[in-house]
């Protein structure tokens, strides 16, 4: 704790340092039309954790973190990237995650691959809409690929299918409507699917269930099964299921969004019943205090590879922005 608090003294005098020297700069070369600012602007990356266990988590020793970065997005102007979720195929690993557009103002399905799962090369863009996407929760059912991003700007969930993976997509269903829902995430289990999802306030989970994929998806007589807790309710990640046991991943959004990531297991699961537990009474991931994800991190996606658990994470940290006020 005192190493990341004297971590964070020393950012801040080299911001403030910074900040001055850009005002006084801005000043002396300045002109009556031109005013020199400095903003701060929040930005997510993409990382790898690794650990023995799949809540004992830190930096993957196989690669430098962040492994993916606005930076490296090439086809347009990006803020920042978040939301990765993984799926394996034809001997390569395919990374689907959120970017934001700042063209558009709005986030974007993007695509980056690997041979190992550790170094990633950006892609593309898979999936643009004319309103906000994000958290592209991939999945393969019956030999087909199927993609169930947030798209609560367009006040439903949607289902996308690979019509060529993993480039191609088009709208297979839309499984819900109405709602500003956030963060679905759907999982099989007792032949049947599950899906929980949010709304933007970020304090209520629901979940909903049907025989067929493409539904008709019914309410759980429980809803909402979390009430009015921001610390638990909104998503964070792929459902867990090993050792027959399930686990379900959740954004602690108190009293910051994006702020730490908590682990429950799913003790009870029925159509009419529902309870869960928590892991841990710390969080499975949380801010490091420098660095890429120094604020904090809100997801992950687990994967077991080659005797580890492997997991894709994101992370957020502010940036300085000098610039000109015209």
């Amino acid at each position: 704790m005192a190493t990341v608090k004297k971590s964070r003294i020393r950012g801040m005098i080299v911001w403030a340092s910074s900040c001055a020297v850009a005002l006084i700069l801005g000043i002396l070369i300045g002109s009556k039309n031109h005013v020199p600012f400095v903003g701060h602007v929040e930005t997510w990356s993409i990382g790898v954790y690794e650990g023995t266990s799949a809540f004992d988590l830190s930096d993957s020793a196989h690669v430098a973190n962040p492994v993916l970065t606005a930076a490296d997005v090439s086809d347009i102007d990006a803020a920042f990237v978040a939301d990765p979720f993984v799926i394996f195929n034809n001997s390569t690993y395919h990374m689907f995650f959120e970017v934001w557009n700042s063209t558009t103002g709005h986030g974007d399905i993007a695509l980056a691959i690997s041979s190992d799962g550790f170094r990633w090369d950006y892609q593309e863009v898979v999936i643009d809409e004319p309103f906000h996407l994000s958290y592209p929760y991939v999945f393969n059912w019956e030999g087909e690929y199927y993609l169930i991003p947030e798209s609560e700007a367009d006040r439903c969930v949607r289902l996308y299918k690979a019509v060529s993976f993993p480039r191609e997509w088009e709208l297979q269903a839309t499984l819900l409507w109405g709602y500003h829902f956030t963060d679905p995430s759907i999982f099989r289990y007792d032949d049947r699917w599950w899906l929980f999802t949010s709304f933007a306030e970020s304090d209520v989970l629901r979940l909903y269930h049907a025989d067929q994929l493409e539904g008709p998806w019914t309410e759980h007589p429980q809803n909402p099964i979390i009430r009015e807790d921001p610390n638990i309710a909104r998503s964070g990640g792929r459902i867990l299921q090993f050792d027959g046991r399930m686990f379900r991943f959740a954004q602690d959004d108190y009293p910051t969004y994006g702020n730490q990531l908590r682990a429950f297991e799913i003790t009870d699961l029925t159509r009419t019943t529902y309870e869960e537990e928590p892991v841990s009474s710390e969080p499975i991931l949380q801010g490091s205090g420098v660095g890429w994800n120094r604020l904090g991190m809100h997801h992950a996606d687990h994967h077991f590879i080659d005797g580890r658990w492997v997991v894709y994470v994101d992370g957020t940290t502010v940036e300085t922005v000098f610039g000109w006020k015209y």
